[in-house]
This record gives C-alpha cells, sequence and structure tokens, in this order.
C-alpha cells in the first residue's frame, strides 16, 4: 500500500473514531433504540397498509407461502421421512413424519410429531422451530428451539417414540450452541460455560464430554481451540456404518484444523491444507480443495474433489483419485454419499451435472447421469443401507420437481411437483455477460417478456450478494414472480465475483483488498442491463441481503446516479465496527481487520455508513431488518438511516421484532416483508401492471 493511501486511511480512521452520534442505535434493546426502532417501523406500516395494491399483494403472498401445494422436503431416519411443515392452520409448524410408501402418494398420511403452536402456547414463548439432531438409529433427538427466530437456541432431548420432551433429559439454555450424539447416553457439547468458552465471534470455544444424569458444570472438557477462533468443538461424523469423532478448530471463517479422536482421548491431525474441507465416505476420506496443494511433483488444483483411503492417508500416503476436476467455467456444487456411491454436482457455466462415482475391484469408475436442464439438488436418504437419494430440479420459470434416484439406475420416480405459483405465460430465461472493470466477464440471468420493448423503460430489479463462495443459481422463486415479473416487471440475478459459481478462485479473487471487484463486477452488470436498453437508471432497482445488504449499501454510496431505488435488508452497513457486533469477528476473513491500518484503509473505501455525504443526491432507500437478528447486527441498518434522516434523504425503514436474520419468524410476517418491498419497488421505478 502507497504511504499516501495509507495516510488516508489513518487520517479517515481519526475523524470516524470521534464520537459516533449514534451508537446508541447499537443496544439492540435499549429503550431509547427501541422507540426509535418501532416509531419509524409505524410510520412505514402505517403508509402502506392504507395503499390496496400493498393489501393485495400481501395476501397473494401469503397464499403462496400458506398453500398446501407444496412440496414437503424431508429427511430420512429409521425408515420414516421427517418434515417440517407451515401453513395457514399452524403458524409456528408441524415436526411430523411419514414412510416412503406414503410419501409417494398425492396426498400423504402424516403422524404429527411435535406441534410447535400448541408448545408455544403452552409454554408463553415465542419458539420458532431451528431444527432437530437425531441419534442415529436410535428413538431420541434434540430439538433447537429459538425465541423469535434467533441464532441463539435453547436445546431439548425429545422421545421419538413418545412424541414428547424427555423428563430430566439432556437441556441446554438458550446459547449458540453445538451438540453431536457420541450414543444415547453421551453427547459433546459446546456451549456457553461462561467466561473464557466462548470465541471473540460469540461461538464455543471448548467441548465437553456430557453423560446422561450428570450435570453438565462436571462434564470433563475434551477439546478446546483459541479465544481468535471462529468456533470449536467434537462431533461424531457417520458414514456407511463407521463412526469417526472429529475434532475442528474453526481457526477462520474459511479455515481450518481437523483431528481425529482417539479411543483414549488423543488427538491425531488429519494433515490437509486449512482451507480444505473433508467429508467421510466409508472408508474413504473426502477432501475438497479451495487452493491448490502440491505434493512432491504433482499439483492438485484448486476447487478439485479427492478420494482416498483413510488409512492409507493416515499412512501418509497421497494416492488420489480425483472424484471432480475444475475447469476455468466449472466447478464443484456438492456431492452426497449413498451405499455404494459418491454423486457428484457439477456446476457449469452454472448450469448442473451430476456423476455418479462407484468403488471397485478396478479403482473408482464415473457414470455420466442424463439430466434435466434445471438448477440441481442432491441428497442421499440413508448412505448406510441404501443406493437411494433424492434430485430436486428447479429453473427460473418452472417449479421445482422431487425425484427419487437410484445408484446405477437410468431414470428418475417423479416423486412431488410444484404447481405454478404464478402467471410466467410470455417469460423467458436469458444469460447474458457483462464485463467487469478489469476485463473479467461476468455472467448473469435476466428473465423478461420475450417481446420486451427495449426501449430503456422497463422497471428492472437486479438482485445480488457476492460473497462467502455462495453461488446465486437459477431457482423458482414464486414471491418474486407474484410481486414482480407478473406485474410486468423484469428480474436480474449477477453471478459476480465473492460468489461460488465458478469455484473457490471465483470467491477469493473478491476478497479483502480485492473487494472492490465484487462491487464493479455488480457495476458492470448494471451498465449492461442499460447499454443493451433493457432499462435505465430511473427504472432500475437493486436488492440485496446480509452480505448483500453490504454490497447494496455500496452502489448507493458509490454509484447512486445509477439506481432508481435500493433495497437494502438485515444488512452489514457499519464496516469500522462490525467485527466488534455479536458474529462480525467470524467474518474478517471475507472482509479485512479494521483495526489494521493496513486493511482498513481499503475497507474504509467502501464502508457504507462512513461514506455517506449530506451533499450528495441519492435515490430512494428502503431498510429493513429484524431485532432478533443474532448475527448481523440490527444496529447497522439503524445507524445508516439515522444518518440518511439527519442527511435529509428520501428513506423507509421497518424493523421486525421477530425473525432473527431471516427477518420474519412466520409466514404472514414473510408476506408483509415481501409485500412492502415489492410495493415499495413498485413505486419508486413506476412499476404498473399489465392490463
Amino acid at each position: 500500500m502507497s504511504a499516501l493511501l495509507l495516510l488516508l486511511a489513518m487520517n479517515l480512521t481519526e475523524t470516524l473514531s470521534s464520537e459516533d452520534p449514534y451508537l446508541w442505535l447499537e443496544e439492540v434493546e435499549g429503550e431509547r433504540a427501541l422507540e426509535w426502532a418501532k416509531a419509524r417501523s409505524a410510520e412505514t406500516m402505517a403508509q402502506f397498509e392504507r395503499e390496496e395494491a400493498f393489501r393485495t399483494l400481501r395476501d397473494q403472498l401469503l397464499a403462496i407461502l400458506d398453500t398446501e401445494a407444496r412440496i414437503p422436503y424431508v429427511t430420512w431416519h429409521r425408515g420414516k421421512l421427517y418434515n417440517f411443515w407451515r401453513d395457514a392452520k399452524n403458524r409456528r409448524g408441524l415436526w411430523r413424519r411419514t414412510t416412503l410408501d406414503e410419501y409417494r402418494k398425492p396426498e400423504p398420511s402424516w403422524e404429527i410429531v411435535l406441534d410447535l403452536d400448541r408448545l408455544a402456547e403452552e409454554e408463553k414463548e415465542n419458539w420458532v422451530w431451528a431444527g432437530a439432531e437425531m441419534l442415529p438409529d436410535g428413538d431420541r433427538a434434540l430439538i433447537r428451539l429459538s425465541r423469535g427466530g434467533a441464532d441463539a437456541t435453547v436445546v431439548r432431548e425429545f422421545d421419538l417414540e413418545e412424541k414428547r420432551f424427555v423428563e430430566g433429559g439432556f437441556s441446554l439454555p438458550e446459547a449458540k450452541s453445538w451438540v453431536s450424539w457420541r450414543n444415547r447416553d453421551e453427547l459433546f457439547v459446546g456451549t456457553d460455560f461462561g467466561p473464557g468458552s466462548l470465541t471473540s465471534s460469540g461461538y464455543p470455544r471448548t467441548s465437553r464430554l456430557w453423560k446422561r444424569n450428570t450435570p453438565l458444570s462436571d462434564a470433563p472438557e475434551v477439546f478446546a481451540g483459541e479465544s481468535s477462533d471462529v468456533f470449536a468443538g467434537v462431533s461424531v461424523v457417520r458414514s456407511r456404518g463407521k463412526s469417526y469423532e472429529l475434532a475442528l478448530r474453526r481457526v477462520g471463517f474459511f479455515t481450518s484444523r481437523y483431528f481425529l479422536r482417539e479411543e483414549d482421548g488423543s488427538l491425531r491431525p488429519i494433515e490437509v491444507p486449512e482451507d480444505a474441507e473433508i467429508g467421510f465416505a466409508g472408508d474413504q476420506l473426502l477432501i475438497e480443495l479451495k487452493s491448490d496443494w502440491t505434493i512432491g511433483e504433482r499439483r492438485w488444483p484448486q476447487g478439485a474433489l479427492l478420494a482416498i483411503p483413510l488409512a492409507d492417508f493416515l499412512e501418509g500416503k497421497r494416492e488420489f483419485t480425483m472424484l471432480f476436476t475444475p475447469g476455468p467455467r466449472r466447478s464443484l456444487g456438492g456431492y452426497a454419499v449413498t451405499k455404494n456411491a459418491v454423486i457428484v454436482h457439477e456446476l457449469d457455466n452454472v448450469l448442473s451435472k451430476l456423476y455418479e462415482w462407484r468403488l471397485g475391484e478396478e479403482g473408482w469408475q464415473r457414470r455420466a447421469l442424463a439430466v434435466p436442464p434445471a438448477s440441481l439438488s442432491i441428497t442421499a436418504l440413508d448412505d448406510e443401507h441404501s443406493d437411494t437419494y433424492f434430485v430436486n430440479a428447479a429453473s427460473f420459470l418452472e417449479p421445482d420437481t422431487l425425484y427419487l434416484a437410484e445408484v446405477g439406475q437410468d431414470g428418475w420416480e417423479k416423486l412431488k411437483a410444484l404447481p405454478a405459483q404464478f402467471d410466467a405465460t410470455g417469460l423467458s430465461v436469458t444469460q447474458y455477460e457483462a464485463t467487469s472493470k478489469d476485463g473479467t466477464r461476468i455472467p448473469y440471468f435476466l428473465i423478461a417478456r420475450k417481446d420486451l420493448p427495449l426501449n430503456g423503460d422497463n422497471p428492472t430489479l437486479l438482485y445480488g450478494y457476492g460473497g462467502f463462495e455462495v453461488a446465486l443459481r437459477p431457482a423458482y422463486a414464486p414471491l418474486v414472480g407474484k410481486g414482480w415479473l407478473e406485474k410486468g416487471g423484469v428480474y436480474a440475478v449477477a453471478n459476480i465475483r465473492g460468489g461460488g459459481e465458478f469455484g473457490p478462485a471465483w470467491h477469493r479473487a473478491a476478497l479483502k483488498e480485492n473487494r472492490q471487484r465484487a462491487y464493479d463486477d455488480f457495476i458492470a452488470v448494471a451498465e449492461d442491463l442499460i447499454a443493451r436498453k433493457i432499462t435505465s437508471p430511473k427504472r432500475l432497482g437493486i436488492r440485496g441481503g446480509s452480505n448483500g445488504g453490504l454490497l447494496t449499501g455500496v452502489m448507493l454510496t458509490q454509484r447512486p446516479d445509477l439506481f432508481g431505488a435500493v433495497v437494502i435488508q438485515v444488512p452489514l452497513l457499519d464496516m469500522r465496527r462490525y467485527h466488534l457486533l455479536l458474529a462480525g469477528a467470524s467474518w474478517m476473513a471475507e472482509y479485512g481487520n479494521p483495526d489494521d491500518p493496513n486493511e482498513w484503509a481499503y475497507i474504509a473505501r467502501y464502508s457504507p455508513y462512513q461514506n455517506l455525504r449530506p451533499d450528495v443526491a441519492y435515490p430512494p432507500v428502503l431498510l429493513t431488518t429484524s431485532t432478533r437478528d443474532d448475527r448481523v447486527h440490527p444496529g447497522h441498518a439503524r445507524k445508516f438511516v439515522a444518518r440518511l434522516l439527519e442527511f435529509g434523504k428520501d428513506v423507509t425503514y421497518y424493523e421486525n421484532t421477530e425473525g432473527g436474520h431471516g427477518g420474519a419468524a412466520d409466514n404472514p410476517q414473510r408476506a408483509t416483508m415481501e409485500a412492502l418491498t415489492y410495493a415499495w419497488l413498485a413505486k419508486q421505478l413506476g412499476l404498473k401492471p399489465p392490463g
């Protein structure tokens, strides 16, 4: 970094270190802060509640969310398929189960395991379902319940046969806990044990082995990381009948150190690159590389999926089979392990391909599968007993279809299909490319009418994320369809750097000091939409949430001339303090450390809160967040709005009191948030429904 840039960063740091007049808005439950948030939110809702278009759209979106004509996605346990379901009668939801034969029927018969609405009423708690961890081949589960949708949960042991909580069973108070069944009477537990037990990111630092009918405080510590880690803990990984006690230190958000915990409690390092991810297929170790790995004269490429017998690896052998070979526009979309195969999902220019890999006497053999032109996801049923797996297929305009597949067989059994939930007549999907500032080609999808007039006057919504190696793939989004496309709007999805569309390199290209590349990519897509005369700045809106909210916040401050409306949801915006708020410290591997002057120098150049200016003409802004978001602090959104109001700018704010990082705790809340977003965008961009 040049001395001039460093000096500028230090001067900016000194300026910004003076007392922030809106720090009080970081007091999540502070009386003054809550009153401020409620007052702003009440103004917003009072305005929109008066509009018939908003009320009608909210009802339409709620009908989609509540419809029973949805695919009930399931998980497999001991011959039963489990599903969590919400609808108009069950606002908080039902945990239920059925058999595979019953599931094949158009209207399966379900057995209710837990009624969350009844539980919440009985216990006078605002419970939101947060998942369950089953005891493998057992009759118990550890159920997670969240108050208002926060990441922090309570954990309670549940009897799957009696369908009730176990009196005197395993139970943890509200915290961001880590739990894993060792056996029916023992758990590995990481939670808030008191001072020193959490990392600086607020996650467990230590792991204890807790035996049934003993106090948790007496459970011995069996593993610990450093306070600077993101988290550390021990879990039991089971695959094809084998069981591994895996100790993990998540040193950074993208780096880990793995250890096998032996019977005597000793730890044996699994010596893979720290940025690699590992998995198991029975006695095979699977290694997903995030960077090149050179061993001797052999280089294993970034983005590859490698397989090797675990015993051989621990003996020092490095003779891998490459189950996935990356390419410039080809990346690993994921994999699933069945009893006798590894199903590899490849993304080729963001479109899906599938391969079956089977290990026989002649080594690994690959078979390509015929797949529909759709975005696919795969889930194995039971890798110990079955070669059956689920395949879900979706696209922007074709509703999801769920298939049942069998290793070695061609053709899939169609299990469920989502009916059309918005009118896609006359719409088409096109994949374009824009050229970013440094010459990189950035793909994006455009969903619009086939006869779209290229007059630069079409209300267009551009969506992006660009972080944490998250790939934005084609998906059927009925709320977008009903709220925007059906009403004549154009929708675009940008596959900018920082995401995972083309593997680890696409992500790393926009890390830390290179973050601006993601923003340049998004700007390039916006400018390409305008150059093609699809839209114009006054008709172009953008939307993003979480890291995507940071993206749209940066767009507001860097290119206010390019957009007619900006939606920022559950966002990071104050990048000077993000690492001090809730889980923010865990993201420094993505953004950098603001306390390091060299790193703050490049963060300061894009941090939205610090780059707001009173003399700039900004487009209208909608910001939404949740009081119960304990991942990305609501103070980001609150302070940003306060500053915009101070500068006299056009800003609309809504803070849901529930919902966690997802923004909504139930279907009515989600319908309200989405209707608010699309009604606001329609007003700002001049979207008028056809007809």
